[in-house]
């Protein structure tokens, strides 16, 4: 009889073994994400005073597992990735709006630029054409007899003959010849040849 309970007790200490190294093993799969056991033995956990693991309740036909967890949650950092890219490209389009409207500001600038560069290359131009057909015309007047010359300068405005007057002191000064101003004004008219002396006087010097 006394060995009967012996075998007895060693049978249930070896049950209980078993028992423990199970509810370790599976405690152990749990905790290495192997298999979802806290959720089954939630009741367990609560009863060791241990916070177990809650699933919302699902249909027959749905399945709920570890993967489906890290699926939910490579979802939801793609989700966060995607309005991350969609807040940079808004940004890189907004910067790319500023850049072509400093484009636009810098191309209207070069084309003023140029405009501006082409009309005083075309007023130099001018000035430099008007000199060369003040002097032509200085030189001409100048070899001509002094009454058919005064002939042809009563013909011109008042500036232009302004112009060839200064003209031909400068070429004398330049040559060491005589000019012919002098002669030229006193065979005008009086009143013409005074105004024409006042301006002379009274206007910048140059063309």
């Amino acid at each position: 009889m006394r060995e009967k309970n012996i075998m007895v007790g060693k049978v249930l200490a070896l049950l209980v073994l078993i028992a423990a190294l199970v509810a370790g093993g599976i405690v152990w799969f749990d905790h290495l994400h192997l298999i979802d056991a806290r959720t089954v033995l939630a009741p367990v956990y609560g009863f060791f005073g241990l916070e177990g693991r809650t699933q919302p309740r699902v249909g027959a036909d749905e399945f709920v597992s570890l993967d489906a967890e890290r699926l939910a949650v490579q979802l939801e950092a793609l989700d966060m990735r995607g309005m991350e890219l969609d807040a940079a490209e808004r940004e890189i389009g907004f910067r790319m709006v500023q850049i072509e409207r400093m484009a636009q500001e810098l191309e209207e600038r070069q084309r003023l630029l140029d405009d501006r560069e082409n009309s005083l290359r075309a007023l130099a131009l001018d000035a430099e054409n008007r000199v060369r057909n003040v002097e032509q015309n200085s030189r001409y007047l100048t070899g001509m007899p002094p009454a058919n010359a005064v002939g042809i300068i009563s013909e011109m405005e008042d500036q232009y003959i302004v112009d060839v007057f200064r003209m031909t002191e400068q070429i004398a000064r330049a040559e060491g010849a005589l000019s012919l101003v002098s002669v030229w004004l006193s065979m005008m008219e009086p009143a013409r040849a005074a105004e024409i002396q006042r301006r002379m006087v009274s206007s910048p010097q140059g063309l």
